[in-house]
């Protein structure tokens, strides 16, 4: 684990600007620099990265983070590895701070990746000597370059072909990395034997498990790693760490079924597909595909299998969908699969499919609609019962809102009434799955703020002010009172160098991430130094205080003389004392 104390000091000594610049050339505008968003394709510049502040903000696409979060979300590095990439330009040392165990699991997955990169290493030599699999990878219309792009190998039709390669093939790590199986020995063999083996990379490039493809007609068709330390197959895409630049590059990417749909595809040209992983796909792949892009496309056969793959996929990825981003769905002539078809039809007309793809919402109310046709009032109580856990759960408002209205075109309902009837479903029909999607609606102007808005401002332009002074909770519900909470709170409690990016970093994974996005972003353009910051934050307080005490006033003088104890009269009586001289101010 890496100490929260290294991280501020460390985001305290790296400059933002040097960092992004490296990857996204940026100019100078004004006090901050600007580029178009390397997150989602736009021609005008709304990506501003603040130099004051260490933070960079897209007013396109509302992505948002410090120089840690930037090298996460565009490099595709993990925490840690951000972390030491940039301790090694500020010339530190990363410290860390042991839990129980974890050091064993750190070892334990390295001792998988290099398992499983020799395996691979392994698998591409093999391929040379095996006639039958490089005639069918010809067959599929696969060249040489594509298949060593991909890393595809073969698996000998062998027991013990690894054997070979492991100098102890009885090692605990060849079970652990999902390469042999069969427990005992002499019972002991390989998992993969005569496949064609396709090698799955993690977001670091990393080899982290494998798909394997039987030639012949054995069973089962593909075979996939089982789930190890390394790798989850609801958390991984096939082909993403390949795909991501053309993802970034085409403003779109594209989710298929299958290995040989992505590798068929780049041989044509479409390097922006990914695929699942022998499952459906989940709120975690959509969520790591609209961190790259604006629009994802789920390409499938238009058979009964295809359409009920659609349908899981379009489930799944409602919690991950923000306003500014968008699913479509695309389905390809029945018995074909994207590599079948590009490889009759070529490049343009699947592009031209791409195109013309269902948007999301369309294909959900056509398909409810299909289901429950709304031609009869039990058929509108149908429709409008089986899109309450769907409308419950889309993470984007404004498409959420926009459901509604259609939905209550079709079941003959006002938008208002619908929506009562949307509500009352239990929660439990439609979990959240995975965290709030990020707003992608751009801050246009600045709005007046709240005296919480004030203070969470204030305190991140200057977060040492909740040290030196003694602040006042909001305790009024909402999500900005409750951030200012959080936020006082922590300034207040660590104990190291405290500054703006170190308390962004800091909340980056929660639930208040987004309102203190949203109030740097506002105040970009504000050039706004520590001294005015700390005044902002003690005129805010002393408002709020003074709101306070006037309730007071309004709630004892609501109450009978007689009732008052002691102190509360004494508390009245110079309550309106100061209020005759004026000193209250109202």
């Amino acid at each position: 684990m890496i100490p929260n104390d290294f991280v501020d000091t460390l985001l305290a000594r790296v400059d933002i600007v040097d960092v992004i610049d490296r990857m996204v050339p940026l100019r100078k505008a004004g006090a901050n620099y600007q580029a178009c968003c390397p997150f989602h394709s736009e021609k005008t510049p709304s990506f501003t990265v603040s130099p004051t502040k260490q933070f960079y903000h897209c007013f396109g696409c509302g992505a948002h983070g410090t120089a840690i979060g930037f090298l996460m979300d565009y490099a595709g590095k993990s925490f840690p590895e951000s972390v030491e990439s940039l301790a090694r330009d500020a010339g530190l040392v990363v410290p860390r701070v042991e839990r129980p165990g974890e050091r064993e699991r750190r070892e334990h997955a390295t001792d998988l990746a290099s398992v499983l990169l020799a395996a691979a290493k392994y698998y591409r030599t093999q391929l040379k000597d095996a006639p039958a699999a490089i005639e069918y990878l010809k067959r599929r219309g696969l060249t040489g370059s594509i298949a060593a792009r991909f890393g595809i190998g073969y698996a000998p039709d062998a027991w013990q072909a690894l054997a070979a390669t492991f100098e102890r093939y009885d090692a605990p790590a060849l079970d652990a990395a999902g390469l042999v199986t069969g427990g005992e020995e002499g019972r002991r063999h390989d998992r993969f034997r005569g496949r064609i083996m396709f090698p799955i990379h993690d977001a670091r490039g990393r080899v982290i498990a494998f798909g394997g493809r039987v030639l012949g007609d054995g069973e089962p068709k593909y075979l996939n790693s089982p789930e190890t330390a390394l790798f989850s197959k609801g958390h991984e895409l096939y082909g993403l760490f390949l795909a991501r630049d053309a993802i970034r590059a085409s403003g779109r990417a594209v989710v298929v079924e299958g290995y040989m749909d992505v590798v068929g595809l780049a041989q044509h040209g479409i390097e922006n597909a990914v695929a699942t992983l022998g499952t459906a796909t989940t709120p975690v792949h959509a969520q790591k595909l609209f961190r790259l892009t604006d629009a994802v496309v789920f390409c499938f056969d238009g058979d009964t299998a295809g359409r009920k793959a659609a349908w899981r996929a379009l489930e799944n990825t409602l919690p991950a969908l923000a306003d500014g981003k968008e699913a479509r769905f695309a389905f390809l002539p029945e018995g074909e699969d994207p590599d079948d078809f590009v490889r009759a039809r070529g490049k343009a007309a699947f592009d031209a499919v791409l195109d013309a793809a269902l948007p999301l919402s369309e294909y959900l109310v056509a398909t409810l609609a299909a289901r429950h046709p709304p031609t009869t009032a039990e058929g509108r109580a149908a429709l409008v019962a089986a899109a309450r856990p769907l409308v419950a759960s889309v993470g984007a408002p404004v498409l959420g809102a926009l459901l509604r209205r259609r939905l209550g075109e079709l079941a003959g309902l006002p938008e208002d009434q619908l929506g009562e009837f949307l509500s009352r479903g239990d929660e439990r029909e439609a979990p959240r799955r995975g965290p709030p999607a990020r707003s992608a609606q751009p801050v246009t102007r600045r709005r007046p703020p709240s005296l919480a808005r004030a203070m969470i401002e204030g305190l991140l332009i200057a977060p040492d002010v909740a040290r030196r002074h003694d602040l006042p909770g909001m305790p009024e519900p909402g999500p900005e009172a409750e951030a200012l909470g959080a936020l006082i709170e922590h300034c207040r409690v660590t104990t190291g160098e405290l500054t703006t990016a170190g308390v962004i970093q800091h909340f980056a994974e929660t639930a208040h991430a987004d309102v203190f996005a949203a109030v740097l972003a506002a105040a970009l353009d504000q050039q706004i130094s520590a001294p005015q910051a700390e005044t902002q934050v003690l005129a805010a307080a002393e408002r709020w205080r003074e709101r306070e005490r006037q309730q007071g006033v309004r709630t004892l003088l609501a109450q009978p003389l007689d009732r008052l104890s002691a102190d509360e009269r004494r508390s009245l009586a110079a309550a309106l004392a100061a209020r005759a001289k004026g000193g209250s101010g109202g």
